[in-house]
């Protein structure tokens, strides 16, 4: 299988949105591996010195402008062959610094606590590559754990360009950190070619990314992408080595729930012949239901079970 490489730029980024009318910067083979690099946050989050604005960085702020809210994408990736009602597979096999800082901000209106705080709150964060830490203003060390905060396919061609800020059934901006290097994630095609497009990355962030940003920085990531049409999804599910996960999104958190869980006793259903109820009993005694995140518009469920508990009837 073939490796292939694209560097974040002007003429390599979407900033804002999806569209299924986007044309592919390339097309490869299906379980081909592409390596993307990411750039991260506008003008007005740019650190000041002795900190540095990465070149490709400032290049895309001196061409382009947000044609929706939302971040800046490197994509999207054609898969020769994919076809709408299949999935894609993106195995992360590697998540790389890009630079050595990250951002944090909240601002009113936005976030957990809306109507908390009157005032915008920005900081900048040194990342340490040797360490992999982050050095918070106040002097605590974070360990990193990098993930891309947006992976996504194009929308619908119907829904038109769409913003990258809520997480839709194309992905998109789902902020799940379980989603490291050595996971895989499952995304419903939607338009032929599939069209994968990355961004939004995170230097570490917590369940739930309360204040509405983590340590936004930029990534690069190595992915090998492969067409399944042994599969059908109406959402999102990922694969860690340990756990199987399912991901569901909806302005309202106790559908997210709703969506998730029955989903993962459809999972479980195929993969062990139980029945669902009896699956439903099996995720009250050893899955874990999380809150993705809380402050993307569509709020953010996933549920996790160990692939150990997938034994029972096979």
């Amino acid at each position: 299988m073939a490796d292939h490489r694209i560097e974040a730029g002007p003429k390599t980024v979407h900033w804002g949105y999806f569209d299924a009318g986007l044309a592919p910067l390339i097309t490869i083979d299906s379980g081909d591996t592409v390596t993307i690099s990411t750039v991260s946050g506008g003008p007005e989050m740019m650190p000041p010195p002795p900190l540095e604005v990465p070149a490709a960085l400032a290049a895309v702020h001196a061409a382009h402008r947000p044609k929706l809210p939302g971040h800046i994408c490197t994509g999207p990736v054609a898969i020769r062959g994919a076809r709408a009602g299949q999935v894609l597979e993106v195995r992360i096999k590697e998540i790389e610094l890009h630079y050595d800082w990250g951002y944090n901000y909240s601002a009113p209106l936005k976030g957990a606590l809306p109507d908390d705080f009157p005032e915008m709150h920005l900081i900048h964060i040194p990342l340490d590559r040797e360490r992999m830490t982050g050095r918070l203003p106040w002097g605590l060390e974070l360990p990193l754990s990098p993930f891309f905060g947006v992976m996504a396919v194009a929308p619908p061609p119907g829904w038109g360009a769409v913003s990258t800020l809520p997480p839709r059934r194309n992905g998109g901006n789902l902020d799940n950190k379980e989603l490291v290097a050595g996971t895989i994630l499952y995304l419903p095609i939607h338009v032929d070619g599939a069209l994968f497009s990355v961004g939004d990355g995170h230097g570490v962030q917590g369940d739930g990314e309360v204040c509405v940003t983590a340590i936004e920085t930029g990534l690069v990531g190595t992915f090998e992408l492969a067409v399944r049409d042994d599969m059908a999804l109406a959402w999102p599910r990922a694969e860690t080595p340990t756990h199987v996960m399912t991901m569901a999104f909806d302005p309202d958190l106790d559908t997210c729930v709703t969506i998730a869980l029955r989903d993962m006793l459809e999972l479980i259903a195929a993969r062990t012949r139980l029945s669902k109820q009896e699956a439903y009993a099996l995720c009250s005694l050893a899955a874990d239901l999380r809150v993705t995140q809380v402050v993307n518009g569509s709020k953010g469920v996933h549920v996790m079970l160990e692939k150990r508990y997938l034994q029972g009837r096979t």
